[in-house]
C-alpha cells in the first residue's frame, strides 16, 4: 500500500499530494477540534507556504526558539526562495485564498523564484501576519527510500524573531521510549496542522473528500499503534472511541505533543480519505536532536 506524504497543494482549490516512490505528504485533520478560541490552545503552531518546481504548497510547523519552525523535510526540500509562516489560527475559509502569491506568480500557483517578501509583513486586508525565512532539512533525509534513516525533519530559519508566542519544547533524548508497548496502545498523543478538511462532497459519488477549505488550525488525539527507531505511528480515525480524528494534506511537519512536549512532526498517512493510520517523524531521538543543535534547538532537561 503506498503512504502518502500529508503536505497540500494551494495552488487552486483542487488538493494534490505529493507522491513519491515510498511515501506521499501529509494532509488535513479529521474529525479535530478548531484551535480559534481567544485563548488558543497552540499559538505556536504555524502555517507554512512555499513553491517548489512542482507549485505552491501548504505545511504545517512548530515554533522552538524565536526564530526556528520545527517541519518535515518534505516540506523542505526543492524549495524556490523563501518559506512563510503565519501563526494565525484562521487563514481564509473559502477560495480565493488569502496566501500571498510570489511576485511572478499570475494566478496559476507556479513561480520560477519562489517567495522573496519581506522578513515580516502584514495582509492588512485579512489580518494575517507572515514571517519569512530560510527551509533548512536534515542532511539525512532519505526521501521515504530508508526506513532506518527516515529523518523526515527540517527546520525554517526566520529572519527576525517572532514576538508574543512561547515556543514550545522539544522532548527530551528518547522520550517515547517509555511509552512503548503494551503502554503505546493505551497512550493518546494530540495533534495539531492546518490541514484540508474531509467532508462528503456536494456532487458526484458521496464520499468522505479532502477539501482545500477551509484552512484553519485544528487538533486532535490519536492512539498509538507503533514505534520504531525512527517513527511512531497512530491510528487516525475520528469515529475511535478512544481519541479524535486523523492528520491529512497540509498538516505534514505539524507537531504531536505529549505531556506538553514536541515529540514527533507528521510525516505521512495511509489512504486519501486521512482516516488510517498515520506515519509521525520522532524527534526525540538522537540523530534529530544533534542536528537541531545545530540550529540553536535543545531538548527540554
Amino acid at each position: 500500500m503506498h503512504k502518502r506524504l500529508l503536505s497540500a497543494i494551494t495552488a487552486s482549490v483542487a488538493l494534490t499530494g505529493l507522491l513519491v516512490v515510498a511515501a506521499a505528504p501529509a494532509q488535513a485533520i479529521t474529525g479535530g477540534t478548531e484551535d480559534t478560541a481567544s485563548a488558543a490552545k497552540f499559538p505556536n503552531v504555524g502555517l507554512l507556504a512555499f513553491y517548489d518546481p512542482d507549485g505552491r504548497f501548504r505545511c504545517s510547523g512548530t515554533l522552538v526558539t524565536p526564530t526556528v519552525v520545527l517541519t518535515a523535510a518534505h516540506c523542505t526540500k526543492g524549495t524556490l526562495g523563501k518559506t512563510i509562516v503565519s501563526f494565525d489560527a484562521v487563514i481564509d475559509r473559502a477560495a480565493p485564498s488569502n496566501l500571498p502569491r510570489a511576485t511572478d506568480d499570475v494566478g496559476t500557483g507556479t513561480s520560477t523564484e519562489g517567495y522573496q517578501t519581506p522578513s515580516k509583513f502584514t495582509d492588512v486586508a485579512n489580518n494575517l501576519t507572515f514571517y519569512t525565512g530560510t527551509a533548512s532539512s536534515h542532511p539525512r533525509y532519505s526521501d521515504f527510500t530508508d526506513t532506518d534513516n527516515w529523518n523526515d525533519v527540517a527546520v525554517i530559519v526566520l529572519e527576525v524573531p517572532v514576538e508574543g508566542i512561547t515556543p514550545a519544547k522539544l522532548a527530551p533524548r528518547n522520550y517515547l521510549q517509555q511509552f512503548a508497548q503494551p503502554r503505546l496502545n493505551q497512550t493518546s498523543f494530540t495533534l495539531v496542522g492546518y490541514g484540508t478538511e474531509v467532508r462528503r462532497a456536494t456532487s458526484g459519488p458521496q464520499r468522505p473528500t479532502p477539501m482545500s477549505y477551509p484552512i484553519v488550525r485544528r487538533y486532535t488525539d490519536e492512539i498509538g499503534q507503533k514505534l520504531t527507531p525512527q517513527i511512531l505511528q497512530t491510528n487516525g480515525n475520528e469515529h475511535d472511541t478512544r481519541a479524535g480524528g486523523g492528520t491529512c494534506f497540509g498538516d505534514s511537519g505539524g507537531p504531536s505533543f505529549k505531556n506538553g512536549y514536541v515529540t514527533t512532526v507528521t510525516s505521512y498517512g495511509y489512504t486519501s480519505n486521512c482516516r488510517y493510520l498515520g506515519g509521525l517523524q520522532r524527534v526525540d531521538i538522537p540523530v534529530v536532536q544533534e542536528w537541531l543543535a545545530t540550529k540553536g534547538v535543545t531538548p527540554a532537561a
